[in-house]
């Protein structure tokens, strides 16, 4: 595969614009590359679509609409938590890249660029990772319906960074760490050590991710001479509908620098 591009924002428009899922993720990574060799230098200022392209399956519905997953013993119901998370890494590859091309007014620091280049990388390897493993399972990415919470997320905060940043790693991110360690201990009953040390894999990356999301709230905080904790509620109250889940998994959000007085007086 080969790709010309002049600019890091130009970069993710051409990943967020890719239809194909396995396309986008081999085209991810193949742009992340380019950055960390010094092939891009250029962030750019390209304008970026309100959604990215989606390929003609999987079906995208209302999350209440999306049918509950059980475990069992045999492939389908591991099959289903497969094409779930298949399906948060592929629009974690598009809110990364989001992230790095929607605020250039915020005149960010290099090291911002290098940490979401490095997610959008680690989600699309990610994404093929699962893929595959649903394929060796008899499944594959689009045999189930989806829903879109993701990217509604992303589009309520496209106009404030901070807001962004508060919601897509500090939240939905974090919510990963929560429940991704039971989903282990259920793959390990089932005997399906293969699909869970994918998963601890996506969990132990995804700690890098929160921590990349704290450090740069963080630096927009003190930037702009705000106290963090009472502004990340504030931003979570406004854009996010409900309590936060308990239970947390502290030891994993603790060495993302993510300390419980943040999170802890919005609990459910």
């Amino acid at each position: 595969m080969t790709i010309t591009v002049s600019s890091l924002t130009e970069a993710a428009y051409i990943a967020l614009m890719t239809a194909d899922a396995v396309e986008k993720a081999n085209s991810t990574r193949l742009l992340a590359a380019k950055w960390f060799s010094g092939d891009i230098t250029d962030i750019g200022n390209k304008s970026l679509p309100d959604r990215p392209a989606r390929p003609e399956k999987p079906n995208l519905k209302d999350p209440n609409d999306v049918p509950r997953r059980k475990l069992t013993t045999g492939t389908t119901g591991r099959s289903a938590l497969l094409h779930a998370i298949a399906h948060i890494e592929l629009n974690a590859i598009d809110l990364a890249w989001d992230v790095v091309a929607r605020f250039p007014h915020e005149n960010m620091p290099k090291g911002f660029y290098d940490d979401w280049v490095k997610v959008a990388d680690d989600e699309a390897r990610h994404f093929l990772m699962i893929n595959n493993r649903l394929k060796e399972l008899g499944s594959f990415y689009g045999a189930m319906a989806a829903h879109d919470g993701l990217w509604q997320a992303s589009q309520k905060t496209a106009h404030d960074l901070k807001a962004r940043l508060a919601i897509v790693p500090l939240v939905l991110e974090a919510r990963g760490l929560d429940v991704t360690p039971p989903m282990l201990i259920k793959l390990r009953t089932v005997r399906d050590d293969k699909s869970a040390d994918c998963l601890q894999i996506i969990h132990d990356d995804e700690i890098t991710h929160v921590a990349a999301g704290k450090r740069w709230f963080d630096y927009l905080c003190e930037r702009d001479n705000l106290e963090k904790i009472s502004t990340w509620q504030n931003m979570v109250r406004q854009h996010y509908h409900g309590f936060l889940k308990r239970p947390f998994n502290t030891e994993s959000r603790d060495k993302a620098k993510f300390a419980a007085a943040f999170y802890e007086p919005l609990a459910d």
